[in-house]
C-alpha cells in the first residue's frame, strides 16, 4: 500500500486572490479550504489538493501582505515539483503557462527525465515533472475543460532543498524517516542526493542540491514556509517525537491542527520541517463559487466563538 512522503507544501504570497487563480484556475488544483492561519489570525491560509484532498496532493498558501520578500539563497526549501502523467503534459504545460504570460524556463532535462521549471508572481520556485514510475494506485485529479486527465496535476512529485551541508541532512532523513539514498548526480555543478522510501505515493522524492557558495536563504513573501513529512498514524508521529529529541533538535512538541496532528523540528540545515499524521479529520467543501469573496471561511471549533473579529481583521 502507497502512502505519501510529502504530506503537504506551504508557501507565503502576497494576495490570496491572486493565488487562488493561479494555483486553481491556472494550474488546475482542486480548492479544499479557505481558512486562517492558527498562530495568526489576521492571515488567510488556503488549501488546494486534488479532488479528495488527501496528503500527498496538499499544496497550501500562507497570505503575507506586507514584509519582506525573499532573498534567494542556500538552506532553503527551494522548489516544489508536481507530479503530470507523462513528457507530453510538460508541452501542454509550456503551452499553457506561455499563455498566461507565466515566467517559465521551457522544458529542460534534469538527470534521466524532463523538467519544467517555473514560478507564481511572487516567485514561489515550481516544476513540472512527469511521475517517477509507473502509477500503479489510484489518483484523483481535477479535470475541466481547460486541463484534460491526460495532462492534469496529480500532486506532489518532489521537493529541491539547496543546502550547505548535504550529507547531515541526508543523515537526519534517513535516520528519523527511514529514507533510502536511491540516487546522486551532478545538475548545474552541483551534486544532488536524491532521498525516498520504498512505495511512496507517485514516488515521491526529495533532492539535496548541496550549496556552499550563496548566502543563506533569507524568509519572506515568494519561499517555502515548510514542508511537511508524513506519518502514517500518531504512534509513528510519536516514535519520531523521540527520535527528534535523541537528537536534540530545536522542535514545537505535538500540535492539534484539527485536521491532523503534527509537530515541527529544525533539520541540521536549518530547514524547517513540519511532521503531519496522515490520518486526517477532514471533509472536503464542495466548491460553490470561483468568486474567491464568496468562499466560506472554515474556522475550527475553537476558533467559532471569534468569527467576527477574525473576519474582521481579513481585508
Amino acid at each position: 500500500m502507497t502512502s505519501p512522503l510529502i504530506h503537504h507544501v506551504s508557501v507565503i504570497n502576497r494576495d490570496s486572490k491572486a493565488s487562488f487563480e493561479f494555483y486553481h484556475t491556472l494550474l488546475g488544483l482542486d480548492f479544499l479550504l479557505k481558512t486562517v492561519n492558527q498562530d495568526d489570525l489576521e492571515m488567510y491560509h488556503l488549501f488546494f489538493g486534488d479532488t479528495t484532498g488527501r496528503p500527498g496532493t496538499e499544496f497550501s498558501v500562507f497570505e503575507m501582505k506586507s514584509g519582506t520578500q525573499k532573498k534567494y539563497g542556500t538552506n532553503s526549501l527551494e522548489r516544489t515539483i508536481f507530479a503530470v502523467p507523462s513528457e507530453e503534459s510538460l508541452l501542454f504545460w509550456e503551452k499553457r503557462l506561455r499563455q498566461a504570460d507565466v515566467f517559465n524556463c521551457e522544458i529542460e532535462e534534469y538527470h534521466n527525465t524532463k523538467i519544467l521549471r517555473f514560478e507564481d508572481a511572487d516567485g514561489v520556485l515550481l516544476g513540472l515533472q512527469p511521475v517517477a514510475k509507473e502509477i500503479t494506485e489510484k489518483y484523483y485529479p481535477l479535470i475541466s475543460d481547460e486541463i484534460p486527465e491526460d495532462h492534469a496535476i496529480f500532486g506532489i512529485q518532489a521537493v529541491h532543498c539547496r543546502v550547505r551541508y548535504s550529507k547531515a541532512s541526508t543523515q537526519s532523513f534517513k535516520e528519523i524517516f527511514d529514507l533510502e539514498v536511491i540516487d546522486i548526480f551532478e545538475d548545474q555543478h552541483h551534486t544532488v542526493t536524491v532521498l525516498s522510501k520504498a512505495d511512496a505515493l507517485f514516488g515521491q522524492q526529495l533532492h539535496l542540491v548541496e550549496d556552499r557558495l550563496r548566502n543563506l536563504e533569507e524568509m519572506g513573501s515568494g519561499a517555502i514556509q515548510h514542508i511537511a513529512l508524513n506519518a502514517t498514524n500518531e504512534n509513528q508521529l510519536l516514535a519520531i517525537e523521540k527520535k527528534i529529541l535523541r537528537k536534540n533538535f530545536h522542535y514545537s512538541g505535538i500540535k492539534n491542527r484539527e485536521f491532523f496532528k503534527s509537530l515541527y523540528y529544525r533539520e541540521p540545515n536549518s530547514l524547517l520541517i513540519e511532521v503531519a499524521t496522515e490520518q486526517t479529520n477532514f471533509t472536503k467543501q464542495s466548491l460553490t463559487s470561483t468568486n474567491f469573496d464568496e468562499l466560506p471561511l472554515f474556522l475550527p471549533p475553537f476558533l467559532e466563538s471569534r468569527r467576527s473579529f477574525i473576519e474582521s481583521k481579513l481585508i
